[in-house]
C-alpha cells in the first residue's frame, strides 16, 4: 500500500507549506525504532515521552517525512507542522486506510463499567442474527468468528484502522468497540466516524491517569461531544453523569434505565444464580446473565439492537440465549457444593456490584468468602475502599496480590488494609501469594458456600516485574478444589 502524502493529510491543518505534497508513503509509525525511508513519522507528545525527542534518530533510519508540532526544519526531509500531532496521527490513520469507519455501522461504549460486557454481547447477538461483525475490546479483538490477540482496551491510531480496514475488507457490517478514557483522552479515535455511541456509567477508576474525578467525567463526555449530527448517543439515565454526557452532542440523544423515566425501559423481575428475568418494554425476557449491573448491559444491548432497526422480537428471543463473558461473574460448583464466582471487578462499583448481587440470592446460612486483590502502578486511591467493600460485604475477605508489576506486593496490602477497620481486621486475611490466597480461601469454604475471587477476571497472566507469568484465577481455582477435594 502506496499514498501520496497529500492524501494522508487531508482534512489536517497544516502550519507550514514547504512540504512535498506528492511524496510516496507506504507506511505510518509514531515509533522512532520503527521507521525507513518511506515511512511518515509523527512526533506525538505522549503521557511518558515525547517523539520529538527522537527526531534524530529517526532521521539516521533513513525516514525522509515528519509530523511534528514544533518549528523543527530540515534539509534531509520532508516536514509537515501541525498544532496537534496526535490528532493528525488518527487522521492520517484513517486517511491511508481509507477511511473504513465510514464503511460500516461503528457503535463505540464508553464508561467505567460494562464496556466489555456491552461490546461482546451485541457482538454475538448480531452475529447469531446473521450480520457478520468485528469486535474491538479488552479481552480479544475478533474478525467474525477469527480471534485477534488484544493489548490494549483501544489500539493505538494506525493499529485501529488497520483493524476497522480488515473487518471491511471482510465484509463485516457493524464493529462493536469498547472506547476507553485513556483512548479518548489520547485522540486515537478522534477521527473515526461512529452511528452509536453508548455511556454505560462512571464510577472511581483511572485517577492515576486523570488527577480528578472531573477530569474523569469530562474526557468521557469530549467522546459525545465530538459525535456528529448524524450519529447517536444512548446513555444510562440512572446514572447521575448521564445527562452530562448528552449536554453539548450533535447526535440524536436516546436513554436507557431501570429506575428512570427512558426510552429503553427494564424491570428486574427475578434475579438468581440461574439467571435474570427481565421486563424490557413491556415485554418479559429470561436470560442467562445475572445481577442488575448485566440488567444496564442487557438494556444497553436492546436499545443499541432497536436503533439499528432489528426486530424487536428476534433481539429479545436471540437476547434469551446469551452467555455471560468470559472472567465476568463466570461462576462453577465444587464437587464440595461451594459456588465459586470470578469477577473482572477491579473498581470499588463493580465490587460492590458483584457483591450485592451475591447477597440478594444467598442463603442466610450462607457465607460469603472474597479474594482480592489491586493492581500495581495504577490508582491508588481506590485501594483501601476496595479492601473495605470486600471486608464489609463478606464473611471473610483475603487480600491478596493483583497484577503488582513494578510495585512492592506488601505495600499494595499495606494500603489496602489500611482501609479495613479495627472490627472488619478481625475477619481479614492477608496472603501475597496469589495462588496460596485461592488455596486459603477454599480451605475456608464449606458446602453450600460462596467464594468470590475478583480483580483478574479474564485475564490468563500475572504481571510482576515486567514479566507476565501464566495465571488463571478460574483454572487455578478448578484444579485446587479438585485436587483438595472440595
Amino acid at each position: 500500500m502506496s499514498q501520496k502524502l497529500v492524501h494522508i493529510l487531508d482534512s489536517i491543518a497544516v502550519l507550514n507549506s514547504n512540504w512535498d505534497k506528492n511524496a510516496e508513503i507506504s507506511r505510518l509509525s509514531f515509533d522512532s525504532r520503527d521507521v525507513d525511508k518511506n515511512t511518515l513519522f509523527f512526533a506525538v507528545a505522549g503521557s511518558t515521552t515525547d517523539g520529538h525527542k527522537y527526531i534524530d534518530q529517526v532521521l539516521a533510519k533513513g525516514c525522509k517525512n515528519i509530523v511534528v508540532e514544533s518549528d523543527f526544519t530540515s534539509d534531509d526531509c520532508n516536514v509537515i507542522c501541525v498544532a496537534d500531532s496526535a490528532q493528525a496521527l488518527s487522521i492520517g490513520a484513517h486517511n491511508f486506510f481509507g477511511k473504513p469507519s465510514e464503511k460500516v455501522k461503528l457503535i463505540g461504549i464508553t464508561g467505567t463499567n460494562g464496556k466489555t460486557t456491552t461490546t461482546s454481547l451485541l457482538f454475538n447477538l448480531f452475529m447469531q442474527m446473521g450480520h457478520k461483525s468485528g469486535l474491538i475490546s479488552t479481552v480479544v479483538n475478533k474478525i467474525g468468528n477469527t480471534d485477534i490477540p488484544t493489548t490494549h482496551t483501544t489500539p493505538n491510531p494506525i493499529a485501529l484502522c488497520d483493524l476497522l480496514n480488515q473487518m471491511v475488507e471482510q465484509n463485516c457490517t457493524h464493529v462493536f468497540m469498547e472506547v476507553s478514557s485513556h483512548a479518548i483522552h489520547q485522540k486515537r479515535m478522534f477521527a473515526l466516524n461512529y452511528t452509536i455511541g453508548a455511556f454505560t456509567n462512571i464510577t472511581h477508576d483511572h485517577l492515576d491517569y486523570h488527577k480528578t474525578f472531573k477530569e474523569y467525567i469530562d474526557v468521557k463526555k469530549s467522546f459525545f461531544d465530538h459525535l456528529g449530527p448524524n450519529a447517536i448517543a444512548l446513555t444510562n439515565a440512572d446514572d447521575k453523569n448521564g445527562a452530562v454526557m448528552l449536554q453539548n452532542t450533535q447526535a440524536t440523544k436516546y436513554t436507557y434505565a431501570l429506575k428512570s423515566p427512558s426510552d429503553f425501559k427494564g424491570k428486574i423481575i427475578e434475579n438468581e444464580l440461574s439467571g435474570l428475568i427481565l421486563q424490557i418494554n413491556g415485554t418479559e425476557l429470561y436470560t442467562q446473565l445475572i445481577g442488575e449491573f448485566n440488567g444496564y448491559n442487557l438494556l444497553a444491548v436492546f436499545g443499541i439492537a432497536q436503533l439499528l432497526e432489528l426486530d424487536k422480537l428476534e433481539v429479545l428471543t436471540q437476547m434469551s440465549t446469551l452467555k455471560s463473558v468470559d472472567g465476568r461473574f463466570e461462576f462453577f460448583k465444587s464437587e464440595g457444593n461451594v459456588t465459586c464466582i470470578v469477577d473482572y471487578a477491579h473498581t470499588p462499583d463493580a465490587l460492590e456490584n458483584v457483591l450485592k448481587t451475591i447477597l440478594s440470592f444467598k442463603k442466610v446460612s450462607t457465607k460469603v468468602l472474597t479474594i482480592l486483590g489491586c493492581g500495581g502502578d495504577r490508582d491508588k486511591t481506590k485501594r483501601p475502599k476496595m479492601a473495605a467493600i470486600a471486608n464489609s460485604m463478606s464473611d471473610q475477605s483475603i487480600l491478596t496480590s493483583d497484577n503488582p508489576r513494578t510495585e512492592n506486593p506488601d505495600t499494595i496490602l499495606e494500603e489496602m488494609e489500611a482501609g479495613i477497620d479495627s472490627k472488619g481486621l478481625m475477619k481479614n486475611l492477608t496472603i501475597s501469594d496469589r495462588k496460596e490466597a485461592i488455596k486459603l480461601g477454599i480451605s475456608l469454604a464449606k458446602t453450600g458456600d460462596i467464594l468470590l475471587i475478583a480483580g483478574k477476571g479474564h485475564e490468563k497472566y500475572q504481571d510482576i516485574n515486567g514479566t507476565k507469568h501464566t495465571f488463571d484465577d478460574i483454572a487455578i481455582a478448578k484444579e485446587l478444589f479438585i485436587k483438595m477435594k472440595r
